[in-house]
């Protein structure tokens, strides 16, 4: 993903850059949070996630939302954040370590779903989908691996590229030709109230908030 300034923001002890480079951009941390699932009152919490995007470019997007303070229940304001058009980077950092299987099984099924809520599930978005699934059928999570999500502001070829990286073996990557599975997969982490991390979400609300109320 190239080079990193020093500076972090701590997600469950985690330490996430707040900028990255990613291509030629310089890309800010503007949403953070996590993964879980409560079980019996006990809050088991799976990744760390920090949300990289060209501020600049996003903000000039977003102007129709200058000066609204309510954003965490605006579907059209993250639908907006989905759709616009520049760089961004999701890192999901594992806490509780699971096999790579089942993590593949539960985004194949949420990015499914979706498509098929939208009508725009066929062919090549299954072959697309099954190809993502399957580069992560033989992972391994342990805690500290690493998955990225890199989405080109405009994509010339994949729509998407995914990494993994785990302490030990060398980084893997694979492209993801579909821009529906694509958007999809955006939408699952970015998507407000049916995004799989609300704490994320609300964490994207928040920041957008008080960027787009300053002068």
């Amino acid at each position: 993903m190239g080079s990193e300034h020093e500076k972090t923001v701590d997600v469950e002890g985690i330490p996430f850059p707040q900028e990255i480079i990613a291509g030629a951009k310089t890309l800010s941390l503007v949403g953070h949070g996590v993964t879980d699932i409560e079980i019996h009152f006990l809050q088991i919490k799976f990744n760390a996630i920090g949300v990289y995007l060209d501020t600049d470019g996003v903000v000039e997007h977003l102007q129709g939302w200058k000066g609204k303070n309510q954003l965490l229940e605006d579907d059209a304001f993250f639908n907006a954040l989905v759709s616009a058009p520049v760089e961004k980077v999701l890192r999901l950092v594992v806490i509780k370590e699971i096999k790579g299987s089942q993590y593949g099984v539960q985004l194949e099924s949420s990015v499914r779903d979706r498509l098929v809520a939208t009508d725009s599930y066929d062919d090549d978005e299954e072959e697309a989908l099954e190809k993502v699934a399957d580069f992560f059928q033989s992972k391994y999570f342990r805690p500290g691996s690493v998955v990225t999500f890199h989405f080109p502001a405009t994509p010339t070829g994949a729509a998407a590229e995914i990494s993994f990286a785990t302490e030990g073996k060398e980084e893997t990557k694979v492209a993801v030709e579909n821009a529906g599975v694509a958007e999809m997969i955006q939408r699952w982490y970015l998507g407000g109230e049916s995004a799989v991390s609300q704490s994320t979400v609300k964490s994207l609300a928040e920041h957008f908030a008080a960027v787009l109320s300053s002068p």
